[in-house]
């Protein structure tokens, strides 16, 4: 079923359910609907054994072209809670306008998102970057909105929701300490990236440059890449990066034609089959030691 027949009978046919009993009261659970994997990972940390996450997007989609099933659309529709981030997943914001009866938290209302940094495309002048995950900081910001919300929803259980953000942050101090260390003293700091997704890695010194622009399946120029293969040369960067959710072909005919080589950079949108026994922090453990490799830290 298409994405906009889905959210036509949505209202109508979950009517019926939804003027019964609560998500929470069926299953003793509070339901909360995260629109990707950041945001699922955040939102299980803070609710522990409390709380039920389902992730709208499912492992190995590309959250950015999400179009929601009706099942999903359902999700959101029950969910005690809707974590998504306004303006990153057009279909989610919709269904949260047109289906949505719990409580709601935009994750960009919470995280101060920063503008794309002027190494960026110019296709994103003057927007705000969303992938606000890759500063663990940020993360922790959001853990902290999750828990706040969580008490509203289930005073009984509030301290706890506050203890688990607090231990989720500890963590993602902890995380951002290590990629302080890890990029202090680096021979480059240039990283060629599949697409525009680490722009917040830009706290640590690095600078960004991306082959595609806001979606991986954007296709550059041949101006960005006679640019890139410039930098290549001038930076004398080694080390092409990929990602698993994307085309590799871009990537790969880079790396080829400069004689470079590639590795792999999860920009931790959600998780595939190659990586669904790992989480956020190892991901971004995975992210630093390749990107120590790359610029030779």
């Amino acid at each position: 079923m298409s994405r906009r027949v889905a959210l036509f009978l949505a209202p109508a046919v979950l009517a019926g359910a939804l003027s019964g009993c609560s998500s929470q009261a069926s299953s003793g659970k509070l339901q909360i609907a995260a629109g990707f994997y950041p945001l699922q990972y955040a939102a299980q940390r803070v609710g522990g054994d409390l709380v039920d996450v389902s992730n709208l997007t499912q492992p190995g989609a590309e959250p950015h072209d999400l179009e929601l099933s009706f099942k999903e659309t359902s999700e959101v529709a029950d969910a005690d809670l809707v974590v998504f981030e306004k303006g990153l997943q057009p279909a989610v914001d919709e269904a949260v306008t047109n289906t949505a009866s719990g409580a709601t938290l935009d994750a960009a209302s919470v995280v101060r998102l920063e503008p794309f940094t002027a190494g960026d495309t110019m296709e994103h002048e003057g927007d705000l970057d969303p992938h606000f995950w890759q500063d663990p900081l940020r993360m922790a910001d959001l853990g902290d909105a999750i828990a706040a919300q969580l008490g509203d929803l289930d005073p009984d259980h509030a301290a706890d929701y506050t203890a688990n953000a607090a231990a989720l942050r500890q963590d993602l101090e902890a995380l951002d300490q290590e990629y302080a260390d890890g990029l202090r003293s680096c021979e480059r700091s240039t990283i060629v990236v599949s697409h525009d997704a680490f722009g917040y890695l830009a706290k640590y010194g690095l600078t960004m440059a991306p082959i595609a622009g806001l979606s991986p399946g954007a296709e550059p120029t041949p101006a960005d890449l006679a640019h890139l293969q410039d930098l290549i040369r001038s930076d004398g960067i080694t080390t092409v990066f990929g990602e698993r959710l994307a085309p590799k072909e871009l990537s790969q005919s880079l790396a080829d034609d400069m004689g470079v080589t590639t590795a792999v950079l999860d920009p931790i949108e959600g998780l595939t089959g190659e990586t669904a026994d790992q989480d956020y922090v190892s991901l971004m453990q995975s992210n630093l030691t390749a990107l120590e490799k790359a610029n030779a830290c």
